[in-house]
């Protein structure tokens, strides 16, 4: 087991940021760990690397517990953290080597190159870390979680900053990675998730309110919608009876149910009796952002 999660308790003060929360991640899982702000994710990370003590329960990495040898856990772990704090006065490759020298990586210098070359940096390799773009100083920090060749990729927002193009590239480093190392990471892009996962754990207010395979979450989600295209301007009281009525535009009308089979008849007799000219009428699947709105909300 790579990662391991048992009853993990954070409190600030009065607030419990983390509420007994429990998971197990094996080698090969790259796992989305999702939840809106203030929800607990990054105090999970930080404990779960040791950069934070909990109040309670335990985190083990590659069966260390990180509480008793946070030391040892650092070393098999790769963290880029939220903030992603960087020197900023030293060259790129510079403060590469500075970290593969706090983590006596072998042969340096190739090693620099190589991770250089997986997370994409080399047109701006030669520069300063000040003088990068936000989705360069990513890539950096990146690097720097790679640099060691760690088991375990710990990724706070990893694509946070970067354009299109950058994000595609990165989710090919990250889901390379994944072959042959545990990938816990964080994103509030749900299509990023849905791109990189097969998993995923939604954390809110402290609690774990999911945790499993991606396609099972979809598809058992009690949430769904009809949307309605007419050629006629109506209002909205025609659709009294049918729940959760939204008006998109003029003639476009959606309806969130619980069954969207039962409201499609209902529109469709409703249609017919009224004599309206339907242009479509169609089931919306569920997608993982329902999924995350419905648990969080």
């Amino acid at each position: 087991m790579s990662i391991e999660v048992n009853n993990l308790v954070k409190i600030y003060g009065e607030q419990k940021a983390v509420n007994g929360i429990s998971f197990k991640v094996n080698k090969g899982e790259i796992v989305g760990f999702l939840g809106p702000n203030g929800a607990g994710k990054s105090t999970t990370m930080k404990m779960i690397t040791g950069y934070l003590q909990p109040s309670g329960g335990e985190a083990l990495v590659c069966n260390i517990k990180v509480n008793d040898q946070s030391t040892e856990t650092k070393q098999k772990i790769g963290y880029l953290p939220e903030s992603n704090a960087l020197y900023y006065d030293m060259y790129v490759r510079e403060y590469l080597s500075f970290i593969a020298e706090v983590h006596a990586v072998e042969n340096p210098k190739d090693k620099i190159q190589k991770t250089i070359e997986q997370v994409g940096l080399t047109p701006e390799a030669h520069k300063k870390i000040a003088q990068l773009s936000k989705g360069y100083k990513q890539r950096v920090g990146l690097a720097a979680a790679l640099i060691h060749d760690p088991e375990v990729l710990i990724l706070d927002e990893p694509t946070s900053g970067l354009d299109p193009n950058q994000i595609v590239e990165i989710r090919n480093v990250i889901k390379e990675l994944g072959k042959n190392k545990t990938v816990l990471f964080s994103s509030h892009i749900m299509q990023e998730v849905q791109a990189l996962c097969e998993r995923v754990i939604i954390i809110n207010k402290g609690t774990i309110v999911a945790d499993d395979k991606l396609s099972l979450l979809v598809k058992n989600a009690h949430s769904g919608s009809v949307t309605l295209e007419i050629k006629e301007e109506v209002d909205e009281s025609l659709f009294q009876g049918i729940q959760n009525c939204i008006r998109l535009n003029n003639t476009t009308w959606k309806f969130n149910t619980d069954n969207p089979d039962a409201v499609k008849k209902q529109l469709l007799q409703l249609s017919i009796e009224k004599k309206l000219n339907v242009l479509s009428l169609k089931s919306d699947e569920n997608s993982l952002e329902d999924v995350f709105r419905s648990l969080t909300s």
